[in-house]
This record gives C-alpha cells, structure tokens and sequence, in this order.
C-alpha cells in the first residue's frame, strides 16, 4: 500500500505522467467528476454530461448534494447541474435534433437511501429531490461559446409538464426511425431483481413491476408486453436494438424475441445457449457490431459475459439468495443476426471466448471498427444490498455492500473481422488500478479515445468501504495511438439525409504518410453514435460504415466522395453522431454531425446515393510526419434548443399532472444556501466500395418480503466498513481483499488461502 507521503509524490508527478499517458493501450487519471457518473453521454464536441443518483455528494447545488454535471472534454474540468427528480438508473436515448432525454428513476431518497421524508416518498426535504419514476428529462448540449447557466444550457425536469404514464426504474429506451422512443419494462420501485419468490404473479409482481410499453412522444396509452411477463425477474433494462425491417431485437432472462412496435407482435427467437443471462443485474457486455457495405448493412448482436446463476440462486427484490461475490462470471460470447438476409432462421453462433469472466464488461465501439471491453469484475453480479440468503447481515458482507469481487483493471479488444479462435487480445494494453465496478460508465471521446468514470456499489456516498464511491475519471488510449500521424480532414457537412447526393471530403497529404494510392484505398468514412451509458451497456450505440470512393489529386491530397446514410432511418436513426475518417486503421477526430432532418416523424429519403468511380494517382504521396495533435477543420456542433423540442412533443403527448401540486408545494424549500462546488482537479491533455445493396425454499417461513408498489427494498446502512477500504494501489485488482473486517464472530471466508473462489457440490449447481 503506497505511503501518504508517496500517494504526495505521485499527485505532484501527474503533469509528468500524463505526458506518458498518451502511450497507446494507457489509461491516465484526468480529474474530478463532481458527482459519481451512474449515467454519461457525449453532448457535442466540447461536453460530456454526467448523472448520479440522489445522495450525498459533497459537491453541492443551491444547497443540496449535486447529481448532474458538465464535463468539459478540453480542460477535464466538471461543472455541476441542477437536476430536480431522482434518476437513480434511469434510462436514456438522443432526439432526432441532437437533444437528449432520459426517461425515469426512483422515487425520492435521503441519506443513506431513505425514502423520501414528504408525500410517501415525493420529496425529500435533505436531498431536496424529488420523485423521478415518471419523469422525463431533455437537456440541450451546450458549449464554452454558451451561458451555460443559461435555462437553454440547463435540464428541463418538471414532471408537471412532461412525464410519462408508468413508473418506470431500469426501463429499457430505443429509438425508433422516426425519432420517438420505445419506453420498455422496468421496476415500480427500487429492488435487486424484479420479481418476488416465489414467483407466483409475474406480470405485476403485487404491483411491483410494470410490464408495459409507451413511446415519447406518446403514440396512444401504455400497453402490456408479453415478452415482460415471460421474462418476469431478469428483465432489467432489456437489452433493445432496432432492425432495418423496423422491428426491435429484445433480449433479457435467457429469451429473445423480435418485437413489432406498431402491432406489439411477438416473434419468438432462440434461446440463450447456456442459460446465461446478460441483462442487469447479470450485466454482460453486449453490442451491434459495425454495419458496413461489406455486410450490407445486416445487425449482428454480440453477447458475452454475464452469469450462468441458477435460477435459486437470484432471490427476489430485497437481494440474492446466494453470494454472489464467490460466483465466478460468465466468459462465453454468442453472435446472433436476427435478421438474416440468406433466407435462414435466426440462431445464435458460439464466438470466441473472453479472456476472463466479466461481470459489467461494456463494450464500446471504436473507429477503427473494433470493440474494447472495458471494466466489470469476475466475479458476482451488479447492484449491491446489505444481506443475501447466505449472510445474513451487513456486518458480515465481505466486501461491503458490493455483489461482486475481483475488478477486472485490464481491457481487451474484440475484432469481428479477425478468423475464430483469434478474435480476442489485451497485448499491449495496461492495466488500471481503480476498480470500476457497479455504476461505472464508459464512453467513446471525440479525440477516439474512451473516458472510463464512475463506480458505486453503495447506497449511499460511501468513500471508506471496500468499492468506494468514485469520482476520478480515467482516459484510455486504444491501440492506434501509436500511430505517428493521425488522419485530418475537411468538408464534413452539418446534417446527412437519407440517401441522396454524395459529398466531398478533404484529406490533405500532411494527413497520411507513403502511397496516396494506398492511403485512399485503405480509407474509411464511419459515423459512430457513443450512445447514452448507463450500468454497462450504451443506449443507442451504433456504427455505420458509409459507402466511398476517392480521388487521388495532383497536389497529393485525397478527395473522399462519400454517400448518404442508407436510405433506411431503422439502419442508422435519426440524431447526432460523430463522423470520423478512418486511414489505415487509425482514426481523425471525430465531427460531430446530425443525421435526418432534425424532428420527430418519418424521415424524408431519397434513392441510395450513387458514386462516382475512384481515381488513382500512382505519383501521389502523404508529406505527414511526427506525431501531432489532429482536429477535424471543419466541426459541427450540431447543438439544439430545448424549447423547440420540448415545445414540439407537448403538443404531441397528454400532460399527465400527478407530480404537479408537490413541486408547486415544495419548490419554496429550494431556496437554500449559496451554491458550494468542490474544485475539480483539471488537467489539460490533448490528443495530440460497394454501394447500397439487398437486400427453491429460502428459509423464510416467517419473513414476508413480498414486493409491492408502495415498498421499497433499501433501508439505510446501520454500520459501515470504515477501515476496510479496497487497495486501489494494488495492481492486481483480482485478489481477493484480505484485511481484518473486525465482524465479531465472523469466520466467513469466501476464499481459500490461494485466493481461488470456493465452491461446495451443493452451492454450485
């Protein structure tokens, strides 16, 4: 464990440090987040926006914890923001015009998880939050040239004027190719699992789940889902993607079905192989691999990690039956295209194995076409409580309120492209020595890199126990980094449409070394959607290869003719997304683009774009040299304005009031103390084809847990772990932590003296 004084030594040495940390395969410590990054989203260019849920932080806000703030991409500074309702796992997904909007949470909580003290949970007099299972929240993305104090800047979060019809917490958002959202599922209330056990009313639990779909903007009233009665429990935030047919892939429990959003038929699909479960809280790391021409733009849907937990073993709402943190995750990985173009049968395809077990793995898309996994733990699951069937009370959690052990520091890439059996590597790549576990979030950065956050396996602020509440942000530097030259370019258009004329694209000879010819050929021109990151998977995260030609000019630069995005809106929906120009495998920044026409409704399309052949210059060559930073010369900030938007879906939808009397009552008491922020610490770091084609008994005989709408399955901490916290100077973030726990007549050791995970015949099933 490293010394105060050597903890002193490294602090001043960072500047230092961070000057390596652009190695490639390197993470670096960038700054203070404010508030625990439960949620992110890239704003634009210049800003990432970050949610937690209510509790204590010490950073404060008209006089109350913050949980919203504005992270500035160029300065790693962060700037805390009002947010009035609870998102505590709330879901989210970008707007056709470059807004977004997060849907749902919990009800109101004080310190150390207490329901709210007014109106049965409406409102918290300490928080001073209130009740956010309805809400709907839109935030235009601003940038440093904005008031960002300005009500523009700020979240629009009154429930008063928009919310939506269910309670929903871990719903499931996504967007559909008209721009509104598919709302799906999701708990009443807070809980670890979203069923009772025994499990003897699965549609409404005692109204505990809800099992209903709605659309912002609403298209008629919330409608059962059948798909959410069959996978009653293990149906949290389903994992949801969009077929070309306008169909929606849902997957959650072991099923998997393709749903119609306009009929609400169901199309049952195969099994999971293996009765791995990958939705939360067994959180696999899952994705939409690249649509490119080659694959004519058909969605293969990747799924590793999660856990193989029997069905026992999960519990209820209130925590599981079993100790999870001695569960080894799953390693296994499945392909399924659900769509097939071949005239087959949906079936999902073993892939190859992970190189350890992940639970909260999340991929994350790069440019270059492969997927880095990144965070999670190998053992257990997500979420946290404070007892489980096996241990019986807080005093003997062996790694505070955690469900999982093991923090996996070093990520891995996946490359689809690659033959089977050599599809996995983390050759090169560093480890980090901070645990991202449970409400850890990671996204892909304009600059190509991928800014990892978060981590709070806590009720509430809990900076002593084993997995602290975490503030510190962290960049990874993929593999391409240690390119000499990044790629630049010219031309990018604001706003792309569905089919129609092709346009150029600069690349100058300073931007690429040796052949023109070779350059060009080796050429891609991607839109890469990060998406809304929430507990190990990104909403809305896709893609999109778009088709080229080139032309190899006298001068040496390059002109990349470039198509419109397919003339399909369900391929690539209607929103932002950052353009990135792809030279031999490593990536320009990124430029921040919107695709369609900005609004919600049906996209105008045209015929697919045609392009003009390549032209080769066997004369030309790229001058770039060294190492330098690279910025895209012609940026877009494709920002947006709340009140349009806002404006627009309240004349679409029913105002529903039910929240209105308690802000009207309760506003008064927000008027508090002048805001109190924290500085942040602030480093400044800088990075320096084809066309369109075809197509069992708990023992509980006297405990009734049964779940209903009006409960809740978090009490406040009764003790805290205070000396025990996780060595997070420790590089090997997989053994096992071993300190004296002080628990009297605790002799509980979930491991052996080599730190191997034990396992009895009857435990292990």
């Amino acid at each position: 464990m490293l010394t105060p004084a050597a903890w002193l030594a490294l602090g001043l040495a960072a500047s230092s440090k961070l000057a390596a940390a652009q190695q490639a395969g390197s993470f670096a410590q960038v700054g203070n987040t404010q508030v625990s990054a439960m949620m992110m989203f890239l704003g634009n260019e210049e800003k990432v926006y970050i949610l937690d849920k209510t509790e204590g932080n010490a950073a404060q806000i008209d006089g109350h914890p913050a949980w919203g703030a504005a992270w500035d991409v160029n300065t790693h500074s962060a700037q805390v923001m009002e947010v009035m309702t609870n998102s505590f796992c709330a879901s989210g997904m970008h707007l056709p015009n470059g807004s977004y909007a997060t849907f749902g949470g919990n009800n109101a909580i004080g310190p150390l998880g207490s329901t709210g003290n007014v109106g049965a949970g409406a409102y918290d007099s300490t928080y001073g939050d209130y009740d956010g299972r309805k809400s709907i929240r839109i935030l235009n993305p601003c940038t440093s040239a904005d008031d960002m104090s300005s009500a523009q800047c700020q979240w629009f979060d009154n429930a008063t004027v928009l919310s939506m019809q269910k309670l929903r917490w871990y719903s499931a958002a996504e967007a559909l190719g008209d721009g509104s959202i598919a709302l799906i599922g999701g708990f009443v209330s807070g809980g670890y699992i979203n069923r009772n056990y025994p499990n003897t009313d699965p549609e409404y639990e005692g109204g505990a789940a809800e099992p209903t779909y709605e659309f912002f903007p609403s298209k008629g009233p919330a409608t059962v889902m059948n798909f959410m009665i069959t996978t009653s429990g293990l149906n949290s935030y389903a994992h949801t993607y969009l077929m070309p047919s306008g169909n929606m892939l849902i997957q959650a429990n072991i099923s998997t079905v393709l749903w119609n959003p306009e009929t609400n038929v169901e199309t049952p699909l195969p099994n999971m192989p293996g009765s791995v479960a990958r939705v939360y809280p067994a959180s696999g790391a899952v994705a939409m691999l690249p649509l490119t021409p080659a694959n004519n733009y058909t969605p293969t849907v990747i799924f590793c990690g999660g856990s193989d937990m029997p069905d026992e073993y999960w519990g209820d709402y209130s925590y599981p039956n079993y100790n999870t943190w001695t569960y080894p995750a799953s390693k296994d990985c499945q392909r399924l295209t659900p769509e097939p173009t071949d005239g087959s049968s949906p079936v999902y395809v073993s892939d190859d194995d992970m190189l350890e077990g992940r639970t909260m793995g999340q991929f994350i898309i790069l440019p270059d076409g492969t997927l880095l996994v990144i965070n999670g733990g190998i053992n257990g699951t997500a979420g946290y409580a404070q007892a489980t069937g096996q241990t019986p009370s807080y005093s003997l959690m062996p790694y505070g309120e955690s469900l999982a052990s093991g923090p996996v520091g070093t990520p891995a890439i996946y490359n689809p492209n690659l033959p089977a059996g050599s599809r996995w590597s983390n050759a090169g790549l560093s480890s980090t020595n901070i645990a991202r576990l449970y409400h850890s979030s990671a996204l892909l950065m304009p600059d190509a890199t991928v800014m990892i956050a978060g981590s709070n396996p806590n009720i509430d602020v809990n900076l002593t126990t084993v997995f602290p509440t975490t503030y510190t942000a962290e960049i990874f530097y993929p593999p391409y980094f240690s390119a000499s030259k990044r790629p630049t370019f010219s031309g990018a258009p604001q706003t792309l449409s569905y089919g129609g004329s092709s346009f150029d694209l600069t690349v100058p000879s300073s931007a690429y070394t040796g052949s023109g010819n070779a350059a060009a050929a080796n050429t891609t021109v991607v839109l890469l959607r990060g998406g809304f990151t929430t507990h190990a998977m990104n909403m809305g995260q896709r893609y999109l290869q778009l088709n080229s030609t080139y032309t190899v000019n006298s001068n040496d630069s390059i002109t990349l003719h470039v198509a419109q995005v397919p003339p399909n809106p369900n391929i690539f929906t209607p929103g932002p997304a950052l353009m990135f120009v792809v030279i031999n495998g490593i990536p320009s920044n990124g430029t921040m683009v919107i695709v369609g026409n900005g609004q919600v409704g049906t996209q105008p399309t045209q015929a697919a774009t045609v392009l003009p052949d390549s032209v080769p210059n066997s004369s030309a060559s790229g001058s770039g040299s060294g190492s330098g930073s690279s910025t895209s010369s012609n940026s877009a900030s494709g920002s947006s304005h709340t009140g349009a938007i806002v404006g627009a879906v309240i004349g679409a939808i029913a105002v529903i009031g039910i929240l209105g009397a308690l802000f009207g009552i309760f506003v008064a008491r927000r008027r508090r103390a002048a805001s109190r922020q924290h500085p942040a610490a602030a480093y400044a770091m800088k990075a320096t084809g084809d066309g369109y084609g075809s197509g069992a008994s708990r023992g509980r005989a006297t405990d009734d847990r049964a779940r209903h709408s009006d409960s809740s399955a978090f009490v406040p901490l009764q003790q805290d772990n205070s000396s025990n916290s996780w060595n997070a100077s420790n590089t090997s973030l997989h053994s096992p932590y071993r300190d004296a726990y002080g628990r009297e007549g605790a002799d509980y050791d979930p491991y052996n003296s080599d730190g191997a995970v034990q396992h009895s015949s009857e435990q292990r099933l």
